[in-house]
């Protein structure tokens, strides 16, 4: 059930009370934010926000029609190096802004038509965002909040989000440690995944969509395919079976390609292979998910010869 504004608030603020010292994120800096300490996300006190617009490039029952009222938040704890959004995850480039004004934003959003708002790495900055989000319902924010992250996430924070979000946008992008350690600097991506998909698809369990096929609560999983094989889709999948069931809804994705400093990796220096694709989209197919995304291929997109 969702949250009052005045529940809101009062998360917040136990929120807030995990910034000093930092274990917003599993890597539990505990540095104190608080006093201006930066730990592995390089955020201080403030909110610090990349840009806030429609998006229409998320799965179907997040844009729908109208779009989906994205906020890009700057930072992140997870540490990829073919990170696409590199610019204002690693790069830091952003504006810093007050709980009120991120909560004028995204009621303007709601205004332009919005169907969701989506915050798009949200993780290190979560206790002022729910702060603003207390502030924006409070003045008529009504749409659905979708929390677009990383999938390496603290139960512990989740637990305090229970009841705040209403659909869970996260990645699942490792079976195996090595690959998540060498190319995430997170060798405890796979457990800390597993026990976060845990946690969220208690809360939120399968997708729920309204009339015009736009979700409105529940668990939306991606999986970014890499070359090699590296991210080990058959046994990621086998994972969220495990832990879901069929009634999971599952995005495949094939948008890879080696942005940031993916080019030094030779393992992760070209885009996948159709064959590589294909052999994602069999797993996916002996799995069964109930819902399933996936992306068009298209010839030119072929570049692992």
């Amino acid at each position: 059930m969702r949250l009052t504004p005045a529940e809101l608030h009062a998360r917040a603020t136990q929120l807030q009370a995990l910034l000093s010292p930092c274990r917003l994120c599993p890597r539990a800096c505990r540095v104190d934010r608080r006093t201006g300490q930066r730990g592995a996300c390089h955020l201080g006190p403030l909110l610090r926000v990349f840009c806030t617009n429609l998006h229409f490039g998320e799965e179907p029952p997040i844009t729908g029609s109208q779009g989906s009222g994205t906020v890009f938040f700057t930072g992140c704890h997870l540490h990829c190096v073919f990170c696409q959004n590199f610019a204002f995850s690693h790069l830091g480039n952003g504006v810093d802004m007050s709980p009120e004004t991120l909560a004028a934003r995204m009621l303007e959003l709601q205004r332009r038509g919005a169907h969701n708002i989506n915050w798009v790495t949200p993780t290190a900055q979560v206790a002022l965002a729910v702060e603003a989000l207390a502030i924006a319902r409070e003045r008529g924010l009504s749409i659905p909040l979708v929390y677009n992250c990383s999938g390496y996430e603290s139960v512990e924070v989740l637990r305090l989000l229970d009841g705040v979000v209403d659909v869970y946008l996260p990645d699942a992008k490792y079976a195996s440690s090595q690959p998540a350690a060498r190319l995430s600097g997170a060798p405890d991506y796979p457990q800390v995944n597993q026990a976060a998909i845990r946690e969220m698809w208690r809360q939120v369990g399968p997708l729920q969509l309204d009339a015009q096929g736009i979700a409105q609560r529940g668990l939306l999983v991606r999986h970014l395919v890499l070359p090699h094989g590296l991210a080990e889709t058959h046994l990621v999948l086998r994972m969220l079976w495990h832990e879901c069931g069929p009634n999971l809804a599952v995005s495949l994705m094939h948008q890879y390609f080696p942005a940031h400093r993916a080019k030094a990796y030779p393992e992760i220096a070209r885009r996948i292979s159709w064959d590589e694709y294909e052999a994602a989209l069999h797993a996916l197919d002996h799995y069964g998910f109930s819902i399933a995304y996936i992306q068009e291929w298209e010839d030119d997109e072929d570049e692992a010869c």
